[in-house]
């Protein structure tokens, strides 16, 4: 069974992400969440903590079936200055789950937010991959007092209860099982980020790009003016010219793209809505993307610009004069592994009446 202690602080991180503490000397020590791929080197950490916290993993042959099994499985470990703070690995159960397998924090990393940090990135990843449930088992709240604050840490993330399996262990650990959806609209905004990476050679289905083009026209308008186009290209050989026109090249093995075009059409105040309509769409279609197994990037500045590649992709689709082409949105699943940027603390950017 799984055990952790909760965290009071609350930080964001991704798979690579630092985060800077400062030690009892004042010393700036810095966090690092890693993605461990070596199977030896998640074994080694997994024993070395593991085995500092026999007050939770105390039965010999559960904690040694963890550490076999960490060796094949998606792991995160937390290191300061090369110690090892703790670790998470996830497990499929399923074709859209992954379980929280097991997790672990060193007792003197105890209440420094390393869990939160460790579990928002294996999040991110289970997203990225296109599951959409994450569940972990844990002893049911009232039986055990460290439990009870582990199962408080589940449900401060996100976690809701699902059922009772009251012999899955036995009578005396009856298991409680944990839930967390993907596919929420908040969780997906924060495993959204930009995909610049070669795609699998996988068609998109033309009812997946349908919803997510109608994610994009149902995005708002400036005064209903609905000043934003768009076209779907999946031929191959269309494809294949508008790549050839990208320069730096990009997104070239994408099976689809999703192209933005927008026009002036003047609204309240004889002002125009068009960019602030047409990056409202382009947003919903990212968030669309996401949300049925997809990624994307959005390419604007990088065709807009002085050359105007936009205008040679225009010239490609036939589109109208009166349309301007601002954006392309490859469309396609990730053929490989990707980090997303570290991100400002919350606190440095959100303000309370006042800045």
């Amino acid at each position: 069974m799984l055990q952790y202690i909760s965290e009071n602080s609350i930080s964001r991180s991704n798979q690579l992400s630092p985060a800077i503490n400062k030690g009892g000397s004042g010393r700036v020590r810095i966090n690092m969440i890693r993605f461990i791929e070596d199977a030896s080197e998640r074994k080694k950490i997994s024993r070395q903590i593991l085995e500092s916290l026999n007050e939770w993993f105390e039965i010999e042959d559960s904690r040694e079936r963890y550490i076999a099994e960490s060796a094949d499985q998606p792991f995160w470990v937390s290191v300061n200055d090369d110690v090892y703070e703790g670790f998470l690995c996830l497990k499929e159960t399923g074709k859209a789950t992954m379980e929280l397998a097991v997790m672990g924090v060193i007792k003197e990393c105890h209440r420094k937010g390393i869990g939160r940090r460790l579990f928002a990135a294996a999040k991110d990843y289970a997203a990225i991959k296109g599951y959409e449930f994450i569940q972990v088992k844990t002893v049911r709240t009232g039986i055990y007092d460290d439990y009870d604050i582990t199962n408080e840490f589940y449900k401060s993330l996100g976690f809701k209860e699902l059922e009772v399996l009251p012999d899955y262990w036995d009578e005396a650990n009856p298991c409680q099982i944990y839930i967390m959806s993907l596919k929420s609209a908040v969780a997906t905004i924060a495993t959204r980020h930009s995909y610049r990476g070669e795609y699998l050679r996988e068609s998109v289905p033309d009812e997946d790009l349908i919803t997510i083009a109608k994610a994009g026209i149902d995005a708002p308008s400036g005064c209903n003016k609905q000043t934003t186009d768009l076209i779907i290209v999946t031929d191959p050989d269309l494809l294949s010219k508008i790549k050839a026109v990208l320069d730096p090249p990009v997104a070239r093995t994408a099976p689809a793209m999703i192209i933005v075009l927008t026009r002036r059409i003047n609204a309240y105040r004889d002002r125009c809505f068009a960019i602030q309509d047409y990056s409202a769409a382009i947003e919903n279609m990212l968030l669309a993307i996401v949300e049925l197994g997809y990624q994307s990037c959005w390419y604007e500045g990088h065709i807009t610009d002085e050359d105007r590649i936009c205008d040679k992709v225009a010239s490609i689709l036939n589109v109208p004069d009166e349309y301007d082409l601002v954006c392309i949105l490859p469309v396609g699943k990730a053929a490989e592994s990707f980090h997303a940027p570290s991100k400002r603390p919350l606190s440095e950017r959100v303000h309370i009446n006042g800045f």
